[in-house]
């Protein structure tokens, strides 16, 4: 997806529809090329024994780290994820995570923002990083 204005932006990721970050629940509530928050459920998101998966909070980070790189592109520009690490500190069981991504590096062909996601308690659940490649669209 092209940036085009960033509130429109912004509301097509929030729209229901059928990419993963929809699929899993994954809401933004603030969002510049500075600063990026979201939240996302746990129930829905877990692994088997019923802790969050790991990969959903991949999920959430890079979801929230891209579209800070799309808002600092700019428009006629993409971000694409090059590159993430994540460190899972503790396990959430319920309610919500929230992630708040803040960008660390901008240029004009890459990104990178440091992503902590905690539970609804404030506690760390996992801490990662995401690097994006900035290109032209098309």
């Amino acid at each position: 997806m092209t940036l085009t204005n960033p509130e429109e932006f912004v509301a097509s990721m929030n729209a229901p529809g059928d990419h993963l970050h929809q699929r899993m629940g994954l809401e933004i509530l603030e969002a510049s090329a500075e600063r990026v928050v979201g939240r996302m459920p746990v129930k829905g998101n877990t692994q088997p024994h019923g802790l969050l998966h790991g990969g959903a909070s991949c999920v959430l980070a890079e979801t929230l780290g891209s579209t800070g790189a799309a808002l600092h592109a700019g428009p006629g520009r993409i971000a694409v994820g090059i590159e993430i690490n994540a460190t899972h500190h503790r396990s959430a069981t319920s309610g919500h995570v929230t992630a708040v991504a803040t960008r660390v590096h901008g240029g004009r062909t890459l990104a990178t923002y440091v992503i902590e996601i905690t539970d609804d308690a404030g506690r760390a659940v996992c801490t990662a990083r995401l690097t994006c490649m900035l290109r032209d669209a098309g």
